[in-house]
């Protein structure tokens, strides 16, 4: 089994590869939120023609800066402690202390942090902002990343210098001083959040925003430069745990009785399955331009159900709801590390430790919904999920 990390997100061999993003904008101008974002952006120096400043690009519409609202972007929400390597930075908060902590990080604050385990699927969501915007250049149907930290603001000026060393466009940062993120999660219109705290994960899956806990694997699989994949275990994480109740409960013989007699009998929402209709909307985008062949975007569903026995249920739920994948394993409980390592996702969703382990062994960047039955399990593991 490979370790996960406790405390924070687990060291790896080598370095993320960077992956390279053509310059793009992020939004478009409209007056809304557009009244305060002027405000921002002016004193950031934004509104007038940019100046060319060294590693620091700029997203441009007709010679402005803008930024989607909230309510029209697909928002994600990262911690520092997964799109960034903060391992050192955390040993000296936790045997030194808070003051000892910002010190440092202050002496620090420019060399840059590493690439955590985050950082490819940000880098490919720019990637698919940078083709949405070639073909529809007004459009605020755009990924949008929210950098959240429970740092003090004096830590922003390190990570504001990360972020243009990476040649990153995340603009909306949310610092809190060590309170808890959720409720300006609410506030940004989350769509998902990734975070290396367990807690405040689940917190946040009790709020109704998609969230999991992220970890980095001991070795790391390249992953496209060109299209974002993300890989989606079934139940308990795009649909609800109804089906694993009566697994965990009863056997499989029963569950495969209890899934032929309700066949047609819709399985209800999971927590992921907001996300992955975020992600669809933004495919039929690119759909309705031609290029469903070669979308920027490709999901799948990787199951331990079997396709015969108990898969259609699982294809009639997605199909009723509107939402297409693009590929869909059903394993009837093979191992999902080796299919992993063949689709190589930025990032896999499952919400048993043990196929996110599997994941991990592999080279794939796995992330835990810590939601359903299978948590009785998973927390008599002591040291399987990381804070």
């Amino acid at each position: 089994m490979v370790k996960m990390s406790q405390d924070s997100v687990q060291v790896m061999s080598g370095q993320v590869k960077e992956i390279q993003v053509s310059p793009s904008s992020n939004g478009d101008s409209r007056e809304s939120w557009e009244e305060r974002e002027e405000f921002d952006q002016d004193h950031l120096g934004l509104t007038t023609k940019p100046k060319p400043v060294t590693g620091r690009r700029a997203r441009k519409v007709e010679g402005g800066v803008f930024f989607p609202k909230p309510e029209n972007a697909v928002t994600v929400a990262v911690s520092s402690r997964v799109l960034f390597r903060t391992e050192q930075e955390q040993k000296v908060f936790e045997q030194k202390g808070v003051e000892e902590y910002l010190r440092y990080q202050i002496e620090h604050e420019n060399e840059p942090f590493a690439p955590g385990p985050a950082f490819p699927f940000v880098k490919a969501l720019e990637a698919v902002n940078a083709h949405m915007r070639e073909l529809y250049p007004e459009s605020e149907e755009l990924f949008d990343i929210v950098l959240v930290t429970y740092n003090h603001a004096h830590v922003g000026i390190r990570l504001i210098n990360t972020i243009n060393h990476h040649n990153l466009f995340i603009e909306r940062f949310c610092m809190t001083g060590g309170s808890s993120p959720i409720g300006y999660l609410k506030a940004w219109h989350t769509n998902l959040y990734l975070s290396a705290d367990a807690d405040k994960v689940r917190e946040a899956l009790a709020e109704g925003i998609a969230a999991a806990t992220m970890f980095m694997p001991e070795k790391l699989t390249e992953v496209s430069e060109s299209q974002l994949r993300v890989a989606f275990d079934g139940d308990a994480v795009l649909f609800s745990d109804e089906s694993e109740r009566i697994f965990k409960a009863h056997g499989l013989d029963k569950f495969f009785e209890h899934e032929r007699e309700n066949e047609d009998t819709l399985l209800d929402h999971g927590p992921l399955k907001g996300f992955l209709e975020a992600l669809g909307k933004l495919q039929k985008k690119f759909y309705a331009k031609g290029q469903r062949l070669n979308c920027p975007i490709r999901t799948y569903l990787v199951t331990a159900r079997s396709a015969a026995s108990s898969g259609i249920r699982a294809l009639k739920t997605l199909r009723a709801w509107g939402l297409e994948i693009d590929e869909a394993l059903f394993l009837a409980g093979a191992p999902k590390g080796p299919m992993l390592e063949k689709i190589r996702p930025h990032i896999y969703f499952d919400d048993q430790m043990f196929h996110v382990e599997g994941a991990a062994e592999m080279g794939t960047i796995a992330a835990h919904v810590p939601y359903g039955i299978a948590q009785k399990h998973n927390h008599k593991q002591k040291n399987s999920v990381g804070k």
